[in-house]
């Protein structure tokens, strides 16, 4: 049953055995792979199934240091899904390991396990085949390119995204249709009852301000790194040790560096970025996990930019989300090149966050997107010679985008704020910053880049980075991790490696919020692989005791 839970003739609820609140790609993905194994689930969604103005004030969020995006906390059905561009990668194996020099560092599952995860969630939610990221898989492009670059102190990290990207609410809510599974719209989790460490019910608010209860065996916070931690503090649950909340983590992100290439190139598809067949991707750099590792250094990653007279044109990023809008016109195009290597010709083609890309659209937006094309028409005009030619115009600097790993450390982290929602329950505050290693990390990924740039003949690298004042790597990448971490010690960790919360017997937290650490990697392929394994542990749980 999908229904709107502020319609009052909607029928009396039952009893759930898991009660999930969020329809992300955590809590969809756990949704899914209940669904039909003998359990009755409701989903919870704050929001509708299209945008709404109350959806976006339920959203807000107070932060300091790195600002926290609004629209990197949607309330809709399908939640971050219904923005992100799809790119994923798998964790690096520094990143699940201890690190003496990180404190609280390590996963509490091995490499295997995870991996095995990572499969599944390739087969049954669209993302690209583990396969593509090893030797022979997507590597294979680099022999597209009119350079070949031997390095010896970088290692390429590969960033993969299938063409049209998953939307976990629009294109796995038939789940929900099924006789056993329930996805209620419009009902915003409030409340928490617990009693001897047992969550017994929950209350669900409307946007008329029905309360609405609602019963169930198991509960799980699926509502994003920032939001669960939020609801564990509002109703003072999971908090024994203080750490709800802590080990706040991002991958800050911005432009800074221009490598000016010692010879002008048309085609480097594999580091520049392409499309072949159903995914798109491209090749960042980074440090070996041995220097990170004797350094005492952080996973940064680096992504190479070319820069053609029209980039950062409004008028051609505009151009591009109305051919994105028309899927049928975009599929037929897409298919029509069959296996051929599609070379990028702006990075809005990858369907980056930015403020415009993410600006609500309406009749008169969309409008307005074409009244931006015509403005810029030459530049739009070129873009489209190059862009349907399939020529590209001599490329003489590449830009350098920047993304950082934040280390877990305690004073990052999520807090209440004394404003309150449309609900009257108090909003996030967030409180993160880089730290002297985090930066430090960055400033010796650029400092390899330098010498290696150089040193294969293919360009140099400036401004330096350590001379930028103020830091510039700074804005929010929409991955918020950390706030309810796993591990096996409740005075460092919130949740069990079972990403059940400690201190309760029937309360789990999904999503990156369990994460200990955060390597450079989008988190989305990861949060549904731990969402598989959830799943498969609650099925154990619950089926095992008589459901």
């Amino acid at each position: 049953m999908i229904a709107d839970l502020d319609d009052p003739g909607l029928p009396g609820l039952p009893d759930y055995d898991v009660v999930i609140a969020g329809s992300g790609p955590a809590g969809m993905t756990l949704a899914r792979e209940l669904s039909g194994c003998g359990l009755m689930v409701c989903v919870l969604e704050s929001g509708l199934e299209k945008p709404t103005p109350r959806g976006d004030r339920l959203r807000e969020v107070q932060s300091t240091g790195i600002h926290i995006k609004a629209f990197s906390r949607e309330r809709v059905l399908g939640g971050a899904s219904s923005t992100w561009s799809g790119l994923s990668s798998p964790l690096d194996d520094v990143d699940l390991q201890t690190r003496p020099y990180l404190e609280h560092s390590g996963w509490p599952l091995d490499r295997a396990e995870l991996d095995d995860y990572y499969g599944q969630a390739s087969e049954r939610y669209r993302f690209p085949a583990p396969e593509l990221y090893a030797a022979g898989g997507f590597d294979a492009l680099r022999t597209k390119g009119e350079h070949q670059p031997a390095w010896e102190m970088l290692r390429e990290k590969i960033f993969l995204a299938a063409a049209d990207a998953q939307d976990f609410g629009q294109e796995w809510k038939s789940c929900c249709e099924a006789g056993d599974t329930d996805l209620l719209l419009d009902a915003t989790l409030v409340e928490l009852e617990s009693e001897e460490e047992v969550v017994g019910g929950a209350i669900a608010q409307t946007r008329s301000g029905r309360r609405v209860p609602i019963r169930g065996r198991a509960f799980v916070l699926a509502t994003g790194g920032i939001e669960n931690a939020r609801l564990l503090l509002d109703n003072n649950l999971g908090n024994e040790q203080d750490q709800v909340g802590r080990y706040m983590m991002n991958h800050p992100k911005n432009y800074c560096g221009i490598l000016k290439l010692a010879q002008p190139v048309q085609s480097l598809p594999y580091y520049f970025g392409c499309q072949v067949g159903a995914n798109a991707g491209y090749a960042g750099l980074h440090l070996p996990s041995e220097v990170q590792t004797q350094r005492e250094l952080v996973n940064a990653y680096v992504r190479m930019e070319p820069l053609f007279p029209w980039s950062d044109n409004e008028g051609v990023e505009c151009l591009v989300l109305l051919v994105k809008k028309c899927k049928g016109l975009l599929t037929f195009w897409t298919k029509s090149q069959g296996e051929a290597v599609i070379a990028m010709r702006d990075y809005s083609e990858t369907g980056d966050d930015s403020d415009l890309s993410n600006t609500r659209r309406s009749a008169l937006g969309t409008a307005a997107l074409g009244l931006r094309v015509v403005l810029h028409l030459p530049s739009v005009l070129t873009y489209a010679f190059f862009r349907l030619s399939g020529r590209s115009p001599r490329i003489r600097r590449v830009r350098l985008r920047n993304f950082m790993e934040m280390e877990p450390r305690a004073e990052n982290r999520v807090s209440l704020a004394r404003e309150t929602d449309p609900n009257g329950r108090p909003v996030a505050q967030v409180s993160h910053d880089t730290s002297e290693r985090d930066r430090a990390s960055l400033l010796a990924l650029h400092e390899v880049l330098r010498e290696e740039f150089e040193r294969t003949g293919l360009g140099t690298l400036g401004p330096d980075l350590e001379q930028a004042d103020p830091w510039p790597i700074t804005q929010d990448a929409s991955h918020h991790m950390g706030t309810t971490r796993m591990g096996t010690d409740p005075q460092s960790s919130v949740v069990t490696p079972q990403c059940r919360v400690h201190s309760t017997s029937n309360l789990y937290c999904a999503g990156a919020s369990v994460f200990p650490t955060s390597g450079c990697a989008n988190p989305t392929w990861t949060i549904v692989a731990l969402s598989i394994r959830l799943a498969r542990h609650l099925r154990g749980e619950l089926q095992g005791s008589g459901a």
